[in-house]
């Protein structure tokens, strides 16, 4: 689907999958356009895709936020356009995942980060979408959302369940606008966002884990599918150990 007119929106560009999705479309011709909180880390994947000959517009935003989600979605149709591509890769996940430790505030920040954000994300960028004939959806999601994973939390596991059938009813709803969505459920990833297990893994178990750039090639994949062609949900996990994700 790739073509000079994109302008592909990654939410949660700062670091990990994003960051990887980022540089990894950098030469694709696209005007990425990477929102997050950190902005310095913003920049430096900026840095990265205008190494690779890319072009990046770094846009700042909470995507927990409704008010900075409309003003970063109204930035960019300034500077670059109506966004065609959004790319939802932003996750949170807390140590405490047991029912005997539930906290409902940390609850409640995990589904609004996980799922609530993806669902207002998408609301922005869709009457665009609509009016330009079609667009695609792609949410980073985790083999929790796909299978049960011991260990990934209640509310992480609750919250990445509930995007394949957010991204199914998109399917369902505006496939003839054109528009397509795609969930994609990886195993583990060996991101900084594994720092924050229990038990946080060493080295060795690190090693047998998915790179970010693993997940950011199945992203440019599906991006670069036909127009016609949806690809509702992809499945991948390290070959050497299958688990839960995240």
């Amino acid at each position: 689907m790739s073509d000079s007119n994109n302008v592909t929106w990654i939410i949660g560009a700062s670091s990990g999958v994003g960051a990887s999705s980022a540089v990894t479309l950098a030469a694709s011709g696209r005007t990425l356009a990477l929102s997050g909180r950190r902005v310095d880390a913003l920049d430096e994947v900026r840095s990265r895709v205008e190494q690779q000959g890319g072009s990046a517009l770094v846009v700042p935003m909470d995507a927990a936020d409704d008010a900075s989600t409309r003003d970063a979605l109204d930035r960019i149709a300034a500077d670059a356009g109506t966004v065609s591509e959004v790319v939802f890769c932003a996750g949170l996940n807390v140590p405490k995942r047991n029912w005997d430790l539930l906290e409902i505030s940390e609850f409640q920040a995990v589904v609004e980060t996980n799922l609530t954000s993806v669902a207002r994300g998408i609301a922005a960028v869709l009457p665009g979408m609509r009016t330009n004939g079609g667009g695609r959806v792609v949410v980073i999601s985790s083999w929790a959302g796909w299978s049960f994973g011991r260990g990934a939390g209640v509310a992480y596991s609750a919250s990445k369940t509930g995007l394949a059938l957010l991204t199914e009813s998109l399917n369902d709803q505006e496939s003839a606008n054109g528009i397509s969505a795609t969930v994609i459920c990886p195993g583990d990833i060996d991101t900084e966002f594994v720092d924050k297990r229990p038990t946080v893994p060493d080295a060795e178990a690190r090693s047998r884990m998915l790179s970010p750039d693993d997940v950011a090639r199945t992203v440019a994949f599906v991006l670069d599918s036909p127009a016609e062609v949806c690809v509702n949900e992809l499945v991948i996990s390290p070959v050497r150990s299958h688990s839960y994700g995240k």
